[in-house]
């Protein structure tokens, strides 16, 4: 009887053995679905995170430059008579890379950084009785309130332009520089992503 025993033990022992082995494969295949689960979802708002990153981002590229008006402080311009020692100190007081040279209201040239290297020191000229007329850039190139940032960019890049005056109806709204369009275009991306993701890891 008790080989009997014995025997039947040993038996069931043997047939659970597969038993067991098919639930310890059937735990994997079960792990490995939810891995993939769980990056297929990952996978999935990381997709539309960028989606709305950059679909956001293009509209921002298509709005006009008149958005970014607003924003901007008043233009500080000089008269063409101005010395360049006077320009310098406007730009340093008020921490700003360019100056419109104005005529009474009209536009006649712009006075930049560059060119108080390039046309003033690097020519050996003196500061102080140079005239700010004779070292601008005459007729610089102006854009419209209607002009979209993208094209706005599209100048700043492909011609090294780093100012552009804003005129309407021959008055200078306002001044952008490439690093004003940049801010604009990235301006609150960084903390609607964060809530993208926050929302991500949330769910």
């Amino acid at each position: 009887m008790s080989k009997l025993y014995c025997m039947s033990g040993t038996a069931i022992g043997v047939a659970l053995i597969p038993t067991a082995a098919f639930a310890a494969q059937l735990e994997q295949l079960q792990t490995a679905f939810n891995t993939m689960v769980l990056y297929s979802v990952f996978l999935f708002v990381v997709t539309v995170i960028l989606y709305v990153y950059f679909r956001k981002l293009t509209e921002k590229r298509r709005s006009p430059v008149g958005r970014l008006l607003g924003e901007r402080e008043a233009v500080h311009s000089v008269g063409p008579d101005n010395s360049v020692t006077e320009c310098v100190r406007v730009m340093s007081a008020y921490r700003i890379g360019a100056l419109m040279v104005l005529d009474g209201e009209r536009l006649i040239g712009i006075f930049t950084e560059r060119d108080a290297l390039n046309r003033v020191l690097a020519a050996g000229l003196d500061p102080v009785s140079t005239r700010v007329s004779s070292v601008m850039t005459p007729d610089p190139f102006c854009i419209s309130p209607g002009t979209t940032v993208a094209e706005a960019m599209e100048l700043v890049t492909q011609r090294r332009f780093r100012h552009l005056p804003v005129v309407e109806d021959g008055k200078v709204l306002a001044v952008v520089s490439s690093g004003d369009l940049t801010h604009w275009l990235v301006k609150d991306r960084v903390g609607e992503v964060q809530e993208l993701v926050d929302l991500a890891a949330r769910s």
